[in-house]
């Protein structure tokens, strides 16, 4: 008897080469769990069943029919939100600021200016959630990150600053209805798909996300800490930025520590081997989360961003009008700063995002010519800005086509 589950979890992995590891089917499923495959990305394994009986068989339909509704390597849906305002790049919004954490503690610990960590304190602290799920080092091997669900600000201190490796945020189950999320766009987008299926009151879980240019692979980390003359087996503490803004990679094992700019951290070592459903992401800016928060960077004449030193200033885009009222009250309350900002000057700083954005319909197009099938996503308007850089779409079409077509990337006919 076929397995249904186990079929559509390896079209996803397999042929649509689009999982992102969000760790959202882990919820769907007991048989499945997240592992580092040898890539080093976090995939789903699914076990066997154990019987074939009918009321399997009925499971394994509904899971399966479940996992395509929530899997965003599969379909990925903006929220629906009325009168809201859109932007080429930078997608569905209700209002735009910069701004920065007021605690000068908090803004130093965390990436960029601390306005992630500050509002996940003021939700805590005035009581609007009595836990946040956010990431953090695995306090037994640092080197890698995991889910963790904070209560207090003394441990939104600790799990302050980016991780740039595999995290599965989305696979967490003891989340109460109003816990707020903190997570990449996908895993935003796999949450908001599992509470509506539990029929959680869409109006109580805060989600809040974070600029999101892909994720780099374990190895990436691995190899940055050889590379710094460290062992990654024996890493006692790891943080990839923040103290800082943006802040430096640094390391510590027994033998020593090691640091190196995230210019040349992000740039040279980590971001350079991204999953390929990360290059077809239709939401790098956090477009289905209530708030989404990212680097404010100050740029060079070419629009490419200078990534100096500062007290760091973050892009703040409220979504959602209950994301904007939040916004508002940690403001009123003197726990972020905020200052209207007009997104056409955030595109300019985001080369990134913006090439991303307005080749990506090009390059599911050149998937699919390819005969390869791509995720479905609903809301984005990618047609609308299909054709503002003819070379560059040019570019990413025939990259994709290449990328897709096996003789075509050899050169065998």
């Amino acid at each position: 008897m076929r397995d249904h589950l186990a079929a559509v979890v390896r079209s996803v992995v397999e042929t649509r080469e689009s999982c992102s590891g969000c760790g959202g089917c882990e919820r769907v499923s007991a048989r499945i769990s997240m592992r580092l495959d040898s890539s080093g990305q976090l995939r789903p394994s699914i076990t066997r069943r154990r019987s074939v009986d009918r009321q399997e068989a009925r499971n394994d339909k509904a899971e399966a029919a479940l996992f395509k509704r929530v899997c965003p390597g599969r379909l990925v849906r903006l929220p629906g939100e009325p009168d809201r305002r859109h932007h080429d790049v930078m997608g569905e919004y209700v209002q735009a600021f910069s701004g920065e954490a007021t605690d000068p503690t908090t803004r130093h610990e965390g990436s960029s200016a601390g306005v992630l960590t500050a509002i996940s304190t003021w939700l805590l602290e005035t009581d609007r959630s009595k836990g946040v799920l956010t990431a953090t080092s695995d306090p037994r091997s640092p080197r890698h990150t995991v889910p963790v669900k904070i209560t207090t600000r003394d441990e939104a201190l600790r799990t302050a600053g980016s991780r740039y490796a595999p995290v599965s945020m989305a696979g967490r189950s003891d989340l109460q209805a109003n816990d707020a999320f903190v997570g990449k766009p996908c895993e935003v987008a796999a949450m908001r798909a599992l509470d509506s299926n539990n029929s959680f009151d869409a109006d109580r879980r805060p989600y809040l996300s974070f600029f999101c240019a892909g994720t780099p692979s374990q190895h990436d980390t691995d190899r940055l800490v050889e590379f710094l003359g460290g062992s990654p087996a024996e890493v006692t503490s790891l943080r990839y930025r923040g103290r800082g803004a943006p802040g430096d990679f640094s390391y510590t094992d027994p033998y020593g520590s090691g640091a190196l700019s995230y210019a040349e951290s992000w740039g040279v070592h980590l971001g350079k081997s991204l999953p390929w459903r990360c290059k077809l992401c239709p939401d790098g800016t956090g477009g289905v989360a209530d708030i989404a928060v990212g680097d404010y960077w100050e740029a060079d004449t070419a629009g490419f961003p200078i990534l100096s030193e500062t007290g760091g200033t973050s892009i703040v885009i409220a979504r959602t009008h209950r994301g904007l009222a939040w916004l508002r009250a940690a403001a009123n309350d003197g726990v972020i700063t905020l200052r209207p900002l007009n997104l056409d000057k955030v595109a300019a700083t985001q080369p990134l995002q913006r090439e991303r954005k307005l080749t990506l319909w090009w390059r599911l197009a050149g998937r699919m010519l390819a005969g390869r099938p791509v995720p479905s996503y609903r809301g984005f308007r990618l047609s609308r800005v299909a054709t503002r850089n003819p070379r560059e779409v040019l570019r990413a079409f025939g990259g994709t086509l290449r990328r897709s077509v096996p003789r075509f990337a050899t050169g065998k006919k």
